[in-house]
């Protein structure tokens, strides 16, 4: 769409905007997962327009990408639930778990091979490979799910296994505890370094770092505990090339890189260029990288700090640190190859894309984007981060989006709707000041965005994650309510016209801040959390002790999980709800959005419910990603009062009384 010479008066929400629904969700690849293989660098796309297929695509120098998988595979893991760590690349070998039945696969033609299982057909679930070349096998992850394994309170059980390249007996390495990551092998093959963590813990409230050497039958000897405990969380454990042991811990207060002086009983430990910045994310899923090894020991790292990643070099003798100057705010993925950095990057203005960064020159190469889309700049609102005061004298974070649409003008006189989104997690997600189209679809049709990093996000400081902890419910829903507050106040947005958003957690805290505060004239929960207590007895193995810490031991604190579910208080939400949700979710079940709208229903209160078939926790269907932003669209515009100049199936809200146009 051509910019206009003079921009056309039409009212906020009303604008017309060349960033369709159809764009957002068709246009794009999700792009995660980097490896690499000599100078081959290898990728996990996630593609909605392929029915949300993770597909292992290689690049090479001079060659070209090309699929790695054949059609109709899918290399994805559904280990603790949200997968991740779900392929390995070495000499142009890969190996992979097929979403469809969880096998691990050997494909050695490195472009759209015959694909060969490894591991026998059963109730087995594998991530995190690495391969132990002396003994020609991979070890990783294994989630059992036989029904004969099945713990005592109905849990599968991790492990690390061993698993022989010519798809021979899979043999139990390291077992005993709840949970296990990050198998790294030393640099000579004599040692293995491993996370593991127990319940109640989640990984960013306390693991343990354990080492142990290989055996004259491959097994671990000598195993003993490195680093980590139950008030420290340690993360991505990684062998320099010289076979020191680094990792990253947050007992300073950060997430902050470290490492041992010698393998040995008597051996410490010492930090690595300590800084207010964080080094690791809350590992949700395994396979995460932020750091890696120069050919001279150096370290190139990404640091998260005030809501943005850089990019770091860290001399690995004199500890000496140089920024990196890329113009880039978010760095994901990072692998360090030679004197070649490659990581997934975005920009407030360009689609995440694969990049090669040349440490020697710091030329840059583009190996992927994640979409090529015909989008003008002007149309593109960039982040303002704010910050804001909140409840028990705290300050809180996020990034605001003006609407922002060369075209248009509003009305004089007039201030636009206002989106408040609470992030899923809820010790996961943070706000990204990354180009993000889902955003940027809502302010350029004029409705203002503010993305909440409320107490309990990570990037901020192991104090800052563990605001939450306790007050779950609470401080996340004031945090966001402040944070619209403070933009009303400042004369930003229509205080009339508040809405809310969110996924997962996200969703919790929307559906939360419309039942227990009256500030919101509309709430849109995106497979959100609606009862507490039935989700603390049903939920999966990964989070089953999750909110024993975000809000108390269960069942002796049944009533806290009670008074903070909003299924169980309809009765005190005053706005129209929108709730979105897939059927096939198995993290927040369908029973959950089930309940909160029979309930909602029964008080003939406003709400509308759409369920989307073969999705599960978050929508990866082309279809479905189009088909909830044009609702939410939809929704805004009959509950907030302006007419979407977009031509949207409407989404039907019950028992609603519709507002006047403005």
């Amino acid at each position: 769409m051509p910019v206009q010479t003079t921009p056309s008066a039409a009212a906020y929400g009303s604008w017309q905007s060349p960033i369709s629904a159809e764009l957002v969700a068709a246009g794009l690849v999700s792009l995660s997962s980097i490896q690499a293989d000599g100078d081959d660098v290898l990728w996990i796309e996630d593609r909605a327009a392929e029915e949300g297929r993770h597909v292992v695509v290689r690049h090479r120098q001079r060659r070209g990408t090309s699929d790695v998988i054949g059609r109709g595979a899918s290399a994805r893991s559904f280990v603790q639930e949200y997968g991740g760590g779900a392929y390995l690349a070495v000499e142009g070998t890969v190996w992979y778990s097929e979403s469809v039945d969880g096998r691990l696969y050997e494909i050695t033609d490195a472009v759209a091979g015959t694909a060969r299982p490894i591991t026998p057909p059963g109730a087995w679930r594998y991530a995190d490979l690495v391969l132990d070349r002396p003994r020609r096998r991979l070890i990783c992850i294994r989630e059992d799910h036989t029904p004969g394994t099945i713990t005592a309170h109905g849990e599968p059980v991790n492990t690390l296994v061993t698993v022989p390249l010519d798809g021979g007996i899979t043999r139990i390495l390291v077992e005993g505890n709840d949970f296990y990551s990050a198998p790294r092998i030393s640099p000579d093959g004599t040692h293995l370094a491993w996370l593991t963590w127990h319940h109640p813990n989640m990984p960013w409230d306390g693991t343990e770092l354990w080492v142990g050497e290989f055996g004259s039958d491959g097994g671990i000897v000598a195993a003993r505990l490195v680093a980590g405990g139950d008030a420290e969380s340690i993360a991505q454990p990684c062998w320099s090339p010289e076979g020191v042991l680094h990792f990253v811990s947050d007992r300073s207060g950060w997430w902050n890189l470290e490492r041992l002086t010698d393998l040995g009983p008597s051996g410490g430990r010492e930090q690595i260029a300590p800084m207010e910045a964080e080094f690791a994310i809350p590992e949700w899923r395994p396979g995460f990288s932020k750091y890696g090894f120069t050919e001279d020991g150096s370290i190139v790292a990404i640091a998260r700090a005030n809501g943005h990643d850089r990019l770091l070099r860290i001399n690995g003798r004199t500890l000496e640190v140089e920024s990196l100057e890329v113009p880039l705010v978010e760095i994901a993925y990072l692998k360090v190859n030679g004197q070649r950095a490659v990581f997934v990057a975005g920009s407030s203005t360009e689609v995440q894309s694969i990049v090669a960064l040349d440490l020697s020159s710091g030329a840059r190469e583009v190996l992927r984007r994640a979409g090529d889309l015909p989008i003008d700049p002007a149309f593109v609102s960039v982040a303002e981060p704010v910050t804001f005061p909140t409840t028990g004298d705290r300050t809180a974070h996020g990034l605001y989006y003006a609407p922002r649409n060369p075209d248009f003008m509003a009305p004089a006189g007039t201030l636009p709707p206002l989106i408040v989104h609470a992030h899923g997690g809820p010790n996961d997600g943070a706000a990204s000041p990354a180009l993000n189209l889902s955003i940027q679809y809502f302010t350029s049709r004029g409705i203002a965005y503010l993305d909440v990093d409320y107490g309990g996000s990570p990037g901020y400081g192991r104090a800052y994650r563990e605001q939450l902890d306790g007050n779950w419910g609470i401080v996340d829903v004031d945090d966001c309510v402040e944070g619209a507050r403070a933009l009303v106040a400042r004369g930003l947005v229509d205080p009339e016209r508040l809405a809310i958003s969110g996924p997962s957690a996200g969703g919790y805290t929307t559906l939360a801040a419309v039942a227990f505060r009256d500030v919101f004239r509309a709430g849109v929960s995106y497979f959100g959390l609606t009862d507490l207590e039935t989700f603390a007895r049903d939920t999966h193995k990964f989070e089953s002790r999750l909110l024993e810490r975000l809000i108390g031991p269960y069942p002796q604190r049944a009533d806290l999980y009670r008074e903070r579910s909003p299924a169980n208080h309809t009765d005190r939400i005053r706005c129209p709800v929108l709730i979105l949700q897939g059927d096939e979710d198995r993290i927040v079940p369908l029973g959950q959005a089930e309940q909160m709208t029979a309930a909602l229903r029964a008080r003939r209160s406003p709400y509308a419910y759409l369920v989307f078939q073969g999705e599960g926790h978050g929508f990866r269907r082309s279809t479905s990603i189009r088909r909830s932003l044009e609702a939410e669209l939809s929704f805004y515009g009959q509950v907030l009062g302006f007419d979407p100049a977009d031509r949207l199936d409407p989404v039907r809200v019950e028992n609603l009384r519709p507002r006047r146009v403005r």
